[in-house]
Order: C-alpha cells, then structure tokens, then sequence
C-alpha cells in the first residue's frame, strides 16, 4: 500500500511543481520573452534527438553491412530491407498504432489545420521506426522523421507551458529547425527549412526563436560529435566564369530531375494507396526495394557513401558490392549505372514508404541531386571532350535538385554550402539552385511535401490572404439563428414567424431536413400586409433559389470564390442537401480581420 502511494505521489508531487512554475511565469514573464527560453529548451533537445537518430542508424547499419564484400554482389540485400521494413511495420502497427509516416507534411498539416498540436509520443517514436526502416538499408532520409521529432518537441514544450496558438506554431518550426541543424550541423539551413518547407511567416517575433535553436542544436551536435562537416569536400579545381554556361544548363537540368522525381514519388504514392491490404503493400514494397538494392547497392539506406565517394573522386566506389563490380573501368558502363540508379532511386524511396518503412526524402533528393550534377559533367567530359570538375558539379547537383524537390532554393544553397563547406562555389550554387527552382516551378507549383495538402485545400502559405483563409473554418461563421420555415405554411403562419423574428431571410426547410430554397423579406412586403392572401398563398409560392449553396465541406477560399462570383451576401451551408445554416460575408470579412491581426502581430 505504501508502494502505490509513493508511486503516485511522487509524478503528483512533480506535476504540481511544474505547473507553479507555469503560473509563475504567467505572472510575471512575458510570452514574448518567455518564446526565446523555450526556443534554447527545444534546440538542447531538438540537437540531441537528432544525434540519437544519426547514431542508431549507423550502429544498425555497420553491424549488419561491415562484413559485406564490395567485389560481388550479395544476396543479404535481399533480405535486410524486407527484414527492417517489416519490423518497422510490426513497431507501428502494435506499438505506436499511428500514422507516422510523411513526417514534414503532418507537420505542415499541424500547423495548417491543428494549430499546431502534435502528439507526445511523435518525439521518439519517428526516430526508433526510421532508425530500424534506414538501418535495415530502406532507401530513405532521416531528415523527415527528425523534422517530425523535431517538431513535436517543440510543441510538447510550447504545450505544456500553455502557449498561444501563434507561439506553439513557432515552437514546432524551432523544433523542426533544431532537428535538421542538429542532424546536418547546419543551422543556417535548418531555420531556412523552416522558412522555406514550413512556410513559417518571416517576423520580428520568429527570427529570433528560429536562429536561436538552430545554432543551439548545431552546437550541442558540434560539441559531442566534432567540427567536422558532413561531407568531406576538397575543391580541386577553382571555379571559372567560362563555366557559367554549363552551370546554366546544369540548373535547368537539375529542374527537370526533380520534376522527374517528384512525379515518381506521387505517382508511386497512389499506386500503394489503392493498395487496401497491408500485406499487399508490404510484399509489393519489400520486393521492389530488395531487387533495386541487389542490383544497385549504392540504394542501400541514406546512400552517404556514395556521395563520399563521389565528392571525393572515387569513382568507381560507386559499383562496390555489386553484381556488376567487374565493370567499374569502364566509362560507358559507369554513366549507364549512375544513370540508372538516378531513375531507381525515386522507385526505392516510394517503395520503401509503401511498404509501411518510415523515412523521408530529403536524404534521397541529396542522394539524387549528388549523382545527376556528377552524370551531366562526366558524360560532357567524355562526349566533348572538355574537363569539367565533377566533383564541383556533384557539389552543385545536389544544391539544384534539392531547390527542385523541395521549392525551398535558399536552404539548398546553405544545406549544401555547410554540409561540405563549399563556400568558394557560392556563385555556381546560387545559380543552379535558383534555375532548377524556376525550372520545376513551369510544371508543379507545390513542393513534394506540401502538394498533398495543397490539393486538399489544408495548405498554410507565405500569401496572407491566402493563409488567412486556411486558418479560417468554415463552422466558425455559420450563423444558426434564422429560423426556418416549411413550404406548406400559409402566409398567415409566415407572418407569424416573421414577426418573431429579428433576422430578413428565412430558410425553407424539407420533412427530412432538406434545404429547399428562402424567403426574403423584402419580395413578400407586398403582400403581407393582405389579410385576403393570407389562406390562399402558401411559402412554395414566394420561396425563392438561392444562386449557389456551400457544402459544409469546402474550404473557406472556395467559399469566397463562391460568393465573388455570384455577388451573394448570404449562403445557404449544406451537408448532403440538409440545411446547417447560413454564411454571410460580413461574417466572413470580420473573422478574416481578426485572425489576419493575429496572424501578422509582431
């Protein structure tokens, strides 16, 4: 008995203190200031999370591949991925029981539709599932599911200090900033990640929190793992301005790799999507990645080495452990295989999160950009017969491809500049960047995260007006009380209800609850006041249609396009034909003030 009572007491005890310290800084420190101490809280953590991710991923990497030869092929390919993926699975499923996968646009779609709440366990269970599904050699990023950690801690943090809505949506994109900086040793890249990929708004009030967390967490990753870069990169060859046209076209290049990913990637998600049975998705899944690693083992996990190996002039490391070792001389087969994996490497990523692995393809468009700026210089090379840098093309590829994929140009620069600091091809990385961007924006205007909530309308973007609306939902302006009346009414009963009334517009309602059309005030004044009409003329008589209806599923952009087009003041809202209630513009116009000035307060 003495037992449980401590047992209790002492979390009782715990919980207590903390929120006396809550209430304590209600009183008497600003929410502002109090933003600035919980932006260092969440890098600390952000920082450490992601070196737990980064070191489990290469224990259970280097157990299971030390021994592998790089000679010949290896069958364990075959059943590494499939073993991983299926205990990810096994994780999620009686463990978790969530949905974790598509980290960064659950993200997007907390913050968009949420306000900007995610769930506790989001802290670590991303990091254990994807640290098993990387491990294993599922041919995805720990990028995402540290964003998703990331974030999570920040809301938890900004949750349990009872933040405001605005404030607990920067806390999840200082979370989210830490993880990447944490992750990369980039924390210039992880606050433009979440200025550029989260869309958090760029303010006097987020700019500070942001930086503060992502040198936080750079610094704790620093300190315990050293001042190395991620990629090691030694510039060989200065770069000339006589290479700006091959740069150019390596930018449009790159454009179009990432279109082509992209495309891959969505494409891939629909077809496991119409997939029911788990099972199913898991053997399909689990059969593609396998063969695709076998044959091209550079697929295996992350693929770090192979961006090693190719920023540092190795280019024939790119064929160890594969079936096709004997050929590694040979320029023609080389351009083959890197090209190959290029196309592969899409199908790997999507099969590995069909399959039900966890993972994110911030890594894969690194690993892709990397191959396809070095593809363009070693076939220019050996085509025309000129003397392209590869390795400084590899560099800029994967600054291109990134801007691509991810529509975010800045942060591919400076992931990519403080990932191998490669400061001296500054010029060249602004260009490829900016052009592959431009590129990819003629054909797909949302990057491969957001373009999932962009086609549902749940999107929050840097457009205020357009921000705005998204926060904005439409049971918030539904207006209940006008009182409905039946078309079999005479105009006596009409009058009757109209004298109870303080509202000018009547709604006429089925016997199921269907909506059938409304009575103005204004068309009927005529005849009201005839008591000769009032048995001889029923509501069906003078009812009238409205010029549009509103599905109480719409999002409120397309209530307004709604409304500009029909210059409607008041709307009837549906839900399958019954009647809810009715949206006026007025309504509309006063909540968009008021969530505009909280959205834009500084």
């Amino acid at each position: 008995m003495n037992r449980n009572t401590t047992s209790y007491h002492i979390p009782r005890t715990l919980h207590n203190f903390f929120m006396s310290i809550v209430l304590w800084r209600e009183k008497h420190i600003k929410e502002k200031s109090f933003v600035i101490v919980l932006s260092l809280i969440v890098g600390i953590l952000g920082g450490f999370a992601a070196l737990i991710l980064k070191g489990l991923i290469h224990v259970i990497s280097q157990f299971l591949t030390s021994y592998l030869s790089t000679t010949h092929g290896n069958w364990l390919f075959f059943i590494y991925p499939a073993l991983g993926i299926f205990i990810t699975v096994l994780f999620v499923r009686y463990v978790v029981r969530d949905n974790i996968s598509h980290g960064v646009t659950k993200v997007l779609y907390a913050i968009s539709q949420n306000k900007s709440r995610l769930k506790r366990h989001n802290t670590w269970t991303s990091i254990l599932a994807s640290a098993v599904t990387i491990g294993f050699g599922g041919s995805v990023g720990a990028e995402g599911p540290i964003v998703y950690s990331g974030a999570a801690i920040g809301s938890t943090v900004g949750q349990a200090f009872r933040m405001s809505p605005r404030v607990l949506m920067i806390m999840v994109g200082c979370g989210a900033a830490a993880g990447i900086a944490g992750i990369f040793k980039a924390p210039i890249a992880g606050m433009l990640f979440t200025l550029e990929v989260l869309m958090i708004d760029l303010t006097t009030v987020s700019i500070m929190p942001l930086l503060i967390s992502s040198i936080t967490a750079a610094t704790v990753s620093y300190a315990l793992t050293g001042y190395n870069v991620e990629f090691f990169f030694v510039q060989s060859e200065a770069f000339a301005t006589t290479r700006i046209p091959y740069v150019v076209l390596l930018g449009a290049f790159c454009g179009l790799v990432s279109l082509y990913f992209t495309k891959v990637m969505n494409m891939m998600e629909n077809v496991f999507k119409r997939m029911h049975s788990h099972f199913k998705k898991y053997i399909c899944g689990a059969l593609l990645l396998s063969c695709l690693i076998f044959l091209f083992p550079p697929l295996y996990g992350e693929g770090y080495t192979a961006i090693i190996d190719l920023l540092g002039g190795n280019v024939s490391g790119i064929v160890n452990g594969s079936i096709f070792y004997a050929d590694r001389e040979s320029v023609g087969f080389i351009a083959i295989f890197v090209a190959l994996i290029i196309l592969a490497k899409a199908f790997a990523t999507s099969a590995t999160n069909g399959a039900g692995g966890v993972g994110g393809t911030f890594a894969p468009s690194l690993y892709v950009g990397c191959l396809s700026g070095f593809l363009f210089a070693y076939v220019i090379n050996h085509v025309f017969g000129l003397d392209l840098s590869v390795k400084n093309f590899a560099l800029m590829g994967m600054a291109g491809v990134m801007s691509g994929v991810m529509h975010a140009p800045l942060m591919g620069i400076f992931l990519t500049a403080e990932l191998t600091g490669g400061y001296e091809l500054f010029l060249p990385l602004l260009i490829v960047s900016t052009l592959s961007y431009g590129t990819i924006k003629l054909f797909e205007p949302y990057s491969i995260y957001a373009m999932r909530l962009a086609q549902r309308g749940e999107l929050l973007t840097h457009h205020k007006d357009k921000a705005v609306l998204t926060l904005l939902k439409i049971n918030s302006v539904i207006e209940n009380d006008f009182v409905p009346v039946r078309p079999d009414m005479s105009l006596k009963q009409m009058v009757d209800v109209i004298s109870k009334s303080n509202r000018n517009l009547f709604p006429v309602i089925g016997d199921n609850g269907e909506f059938l059309g409304v009575v103005l005030l204004d068309e009927i004044r005529n005849i009201m006041f005839r008591p000769d009409l009032y048995r001889r003329m029923f509501v069906y008589e003078f009812m009238s249609t409205p010029p549009a209806q509103i599905e109480i599923s719409e999002n409120m952009e397309q209530v307004m396009k709604t409304f500009d087009s029909t210059g409607a003041w008041n709307l009837p809202v549906v839900n399958e034909e019954k009647y809810v209630g009715f949206v006026s513009k007025s309504k509309i116009f006063n909540s968009y003030r008021r969530v505009l000035r909280h959205y834009s307060e500084d």
